[in-house]
């Protein structure tokens, strides 16, 4: 529903995501504080950013296999160690500058994608999911068997010195800049993808992928390249992490994290690329807010660990993710989408 007297000339208008004149003048007033926080926000806060950038990608990379093509992946945090073993191994051992090395990290998540991705154009539900965490299996135990020469067998391997044209990346925030326009340039393919042909294929295959074969359309081939396109996302996402942690290893790319990828797209809503930036920004949130109520309760009470509190996140992240399957199955995009309409035709009621 959009407000009154607004139209449309042509289809490619209609399909424009910021149609109207106060949504581009949000956008670039969002635009203007992203470019501004680094100059009032804590290290803390921009790190915090910087994180959220890069599980933005990963999730909106997952969004396009799950969401839109309706093909369930667990295994979306092995394409995302594949990318930061890459990155951290094309600029450390061959000198990759870093921006060509985090493109290269995508092409190779997405190329291993390919091998399990295979399966799908015969299986499909449950059964594709099991074929995923294949690869969140596989993953750790190639990457240990290679020569540690490649990327540091069990050790891990480590970038001494990030640099960008000369400049060192060496602070938060200046490496905050590179992880920002990296999201907002995937994000931007990404919505763009949804209202492309191929992204109308993926939509098709979703919903019912016997009828949109007898319309046309080739099965085994935009599967594919769902999985590619998707762990393309996750290898650049990946190859932030490494730049940024600037140290990688296998045991930071486990199957609780594909998970929660997934429980994050969840919350967010998997009808767009909008409920992965909503999904991750309210997890994200959640976490934040159960860590300072319990670094606060560790303060009072000294007998309290670590590994509670770690405890109680899974749970309370986890009956958040139960809830919203319940009460919200469409997740926040939906809800923002209502809140949208309910303010366009007040205070009329809606129908």
């Amino acid at each position: 529903m959009l407000p009154s007297g607004v139209h449309f000339k042509n289809h490619a208008e209609e399909l424009r995501f910021l149609r109207t004149g106060p949504q581009r003048a949000a956008f670039v007033a969002l635009l203007a504080c992203l470019a501004l926080l680094p100059m009032v926000a804590s290290a803390y806060v921009i790190g915090l950013v910087i994180t959220v950038a890069i599980t933005i990608v990963a999730v909106a990379g997952l969004q396009i296999t799950v969401g839109m093509a309706g093909l369930l992946n667990l295994g979306q945090s092995a394409f995302v160690g594949v990318g930061a073993f890459a990155a951290a191994g094309l600029y450390a051992n061959y000198g990759v500058p870093m921006i060509p090395a985090i493109l290269l990290a995508g092409l190779a998540s997405g190329v291993i994608s390919i091998v399990f991705s295979l399966p799908a154009i015969r299986i499909r539900g449950l059964y594709l999911a099991l074929t995923t965490i294949a690869a969140q299996v596989v993953f750790p135990v190639v990457v240990l068997r290679l020569p540690a020469a490649w990327f540091g067998g069990s050790a891990g391997i480590g970038i001494d010195r990030v640099q960008l044209f000369g400049v060192a990346m060496e602070t938060p925030a200046r490496f905050y800049f590179i992880a920002v326009i990296v999201m907002i340039a995937m994000l931007v393919i990404a919505f763009n993808l949804q209202r492309s042909h191929v992204g109308l294929a993926f939509r098709a295959i979703r919903d019912n992928d016997i009828a949109s074969s007898v319309l046309g359309v080739q099965l085994g081939r935009y599967k594919i390249m769902a999985f590619f396109a998707g762990a393309v996302f996750a290898g650049v996402a990946g190859g932030l992490y490494a730049f940024y942690i600037r140290y990688v290893t296998t045991d930071q790319f486990t199957i609780w994290l594909s998970i929660w990828y997934l429980g994050m797209l969840i919350v967010g809503g998997l009808n767009g690329p909008l409920g992965a930036i909503l999904g991750t920004l309210a997890v994200t949130a959640l976490q934040e807010i159960i860590h300072w109520g319990g670094n606060r309760m560790m303060a009072a009470m000294p007998q309290l660990s670590g590994g509670v509190i770690f405890s109680v996140t899974n749970v309370v992240l986890g009956a958040a993710i139960i809830y919203m399957l319940i009460r919200e199955p469409n997740g926040l995009n939906h809800r923002w989408r209502v809140l949208k309409s309910a303010y366009r035709i007040w205070p009329y009621p809606r129908a």
